[in-house]
This record gives C-alpha cells, structure tokens and sequence, in this order.
C-alpha cells in the first residue's frame, strides 16, 4: 500500500515539474528540508494550491492502478459500472478502475491532518478534493468487439484512467484561473467555509484551485523559503509566454551562448535485434538569464 503512494507521490512532483518546467517557480523539490518543496507552501498561496491539488491526485491516480493491477488486496475491479443498465450496442464488461476507492484512500490519506477550524485547513481540502475531481471526470470509456470473424457483434466496455499528463494539464489550467478566498463564519450554525475574497469574483466550486494569499515574488533566489530564482535559467527567445526570456528573466534581459551537443541520429533497425545509431555533433544556441 505505502509502496503506491509512494508512487503517487513520485508521479505527482514529476508532473509539477513538467508543468512548470519553464516557469518563474519551476517546482523545485528538496532533500534536506522537512517539506519536499520547502518553504513555499507556509505561503497559502496559488504555488500551494497546485501541489496540493497534485500530490492528492497523484496518489488517489496510483492507488487506482495499483487495485487494478491486482497489487492490493483491500481492492480490485470496479463492479459497480456492471450494475448499470448495458446499452444498446455495447455492454459493460472488463476490469473498470475503481477511481471511487482512489479517492476514498486520498481523502483518508491525506485530508485526515488538516484542520478544518482555520483558513489554511479549509484551503488543503478544497484543493486535494479538486486534484481527486480531476481525475475522475475524466475517466475513460473503452471497448472491445467480440463476435465471429471479427464481426463486433458485442462491444465490451470498462471504464479506464486517463493518463496523469491529462490531469496535470487540467490542473494548470485551474491554476491559472485559482480563485482568491478568505475564511467566513456563519454565526448561528458556527460553520466555517471559505468564500470569494470580494464580492466582485465569483464563487469557486469544487473542482477549482482556491488560495489565500498571493505569491511571492519568484524572481530573486529566496534562501527561507527555498525559492531558487531565475538567475541562470535558460529561457526562450521567441515566445511571448512566461517561457520568454523577456517575463522568466524579469526584465533583467540575458545572454546568448554556443554549446557544443552531441546526440544520437539516423538510428536504423539492425535484424535482429537491435537499435544501431550515429553520433550527431552541433552547435546550439541557448538563451540565459541575466
């Protein structure tokens, strides 16, 4: 079980630092601090948010598979699509992942630390829960056809995990629309949720990232909170984007180096069986942060 999440957990950051691999926050992760990412989830900022979000799917993701794959024997197949009515040209059949036993080991896993009396608690709970909706909205349907000389007579379907590159991509979106929130107590039920910071920005719902304060800034290299900064970092020339060297280097502009490269090329198959390949040598151009 620990070994699956411990995949999630993997999988996850590998998906954040895909995702905001040429950003001013490139998701950087360390080894000799308590917290992976050090510092910057003390600030309950929108950075925060994703890596809740992520981590919460990538291990609700993992355990799915996991249950699946047959490695866990609390879980199997989910037999409850069976259940449903089979339509017309096509009936379900199969082994359909059990996202709902994801989800239901992450939100015991993981939201079980968080305390739901302050803002930051609320904060961690709506964001995992969103990194779990993710996944599930976007399950899959496949089939198969069955029938005498491959007529598909019957179609067999079962219900299947996107790959978790769709989930990340999702995610980032939310990310970029995150709404900003602040902490609210009804007086006569005592409840405490969270709400739209003014009334001019709409109400989040369960699927969207939701923050509480605004990040700092990621320019400059930040020792406290673990925060690396753009010095250094390679940026591209021609993109308008925050990939651009004019928004990743913040304005400070950069320079233009040579590297020499080498890398395989005109790689052909050789029968049997293997995979013979020349070495290629070049220039490259690279853009660098001042």
């Amino acid at each position: 079980m620990f070994q699956a999440v411990g995949t999630g957990v993997r999988l996850a950051i590998e998906e954040c630092q895909y995702q905001f691999g040429m950003s001013r926050w490139n998701c950087s992760t360390f080894s000799n601090t308590t917290s992976v990412f050090g510092e910057i989830t003390s600030i309950k900022s929108r950075e925060t948010a994703f890596i809740y979000a992520i981590s919460s799917a990538g291990v609700a993701y993992s355990i799915t598979r996991a249950c699946s794959r047959g490695e866990l024997t609390d879980c199997n197949c989910d037999n409850r699509v069976r259940l449903r009515k089979p339509r017309k040209n096509w009936q379900w059949g199969g082994c359909s992942e059990d996202i709902h036993y994801g989800e239901k080991f992450s939100r015991d896993f993981v939201d079980t630390r968080e305390n739901t009396d302050t803002a930051e608690g609320l904060m961690n709970m709506h964001n995992n829960e969103a990194g779990r909706r993710s996944i599930r909205s976007r399950m899959q349907r496949v089939c198969k056809c069955h029938g005498m000389s491959g007529s598909c007579s019957v179609r067999v379907c079962w219900r299947k995990l996107p790959g978790f590159r769709q989930v990340g991509e999702a995610l980032l979106a939310r990310f970029e629309g995150a709404s900003f929130v602040k902490m609210v107590e009804k007086r006569r039920k005592r409840v405490k949720k969270l709400r739209a910071a003014t009334r001019e920005l709409k109400q989040p719902n369960r699927t969207e990232l939701v923050y509480l304060e605004e990040s700092p800034d990621y320019c400059e290299r930040n020792e406290t909170l673990g925060a690396l900064g753009t010095h250094g970092r390679v940026c591209n020339r021609g993109s308008p984007g925050i990939d651009g060297c004019r928004l990743l280097c913040c304005g400070r502009g950069y320079q233009t180096r040579l590297r020499d490269v080498e890398e395989k090329c005109r790689c052909r198959f050789v029968w049997c069986c293997n995979v013979v390949c020349e070495i290629c040598r070049y220039t490259k151009e690279e853009h660098v942060c001042n």
